[in-house]
């Protein structure tokens, strides 16, 4: 669907907020990357792309896509151009200045949130087996003082009935708490 232009030149607005600015992508939205996407993509900052953008605008790479309310566009381009004009770009400045840029690529941030995650996860599980261990031990230890309770119970049962058996009447409690025998 091509859009129409209002007199100042620009694409009109679609009702549902979508607006074409190259139409040739419209069935080609997986080769689309949004301007924040593409920040990470090629390991800068959001305002860096936006820096770009306003800085060399006869070079970056022309929008594909506008997405959203009219006061908050979301910013399409063909990722394969984004990332060119990065490197292309990150050269240029890597020749003026003689060093290298500070921002590090995605790839390499997110090779190291993978290690990261992989040690956490490691550590997570040993921390997960040691509580399956004591939790073991802990039922074994509530299992012998059961059982231990239970003949403890037996043997008070078993002397209440020699008491019972014999005559004597068992002690009683006042209201204390304290036992008192006739």
């Amino acid at each position: 669907m091509h859009q129409k232009s209002d007199p100042s030149g620009r694409p009109a607005d679609s009702a549902d907020g979508v607006v074409w600015l190259r139409p040739e992508y419209q069935s080609r939205q997986g080769e689309l990357v949004t301007l924040a996407d593409g920040a990470r993509l090629v390991g800068v900052s959001k305002s860096a792309i936006s820096n770009w953008q306003n800085r060399y605008p006869e070079d970056f790479p022309n929008l594909v896509l506008l997405t959203g309310p009219p006061h908050k566009r979301t910013k399409w381009a063909v990722a394969v151009e984004l990332v060119a004009f990065a490197r292309d770009h990150r050269t240029r400045e890597r020749d003026r200045s003689g060093r290298r840029s500070q921002q590090r690529p995605g790839a390499e941030i997110a090779a190291e949130q993978k290690a990261h995650y992989e040690e956490v996860l490691q550590t997570l599980t040993e921390r997960e087996q040691r509580q399956k261990q004591a939790l073991a031990r802990t039922r074994a230890a509530k299992r012998a003082v059961e059982e231990k309770l239970d003949r403890a119970r037996a043997r008070l049962t078993a002397e209440i009935d020699a008491v019972a058996r014999l005559g004597i009447p068992a002690p009683r409690a006042t209201p204390t708490g304290k036992e008192t025998r006739p």
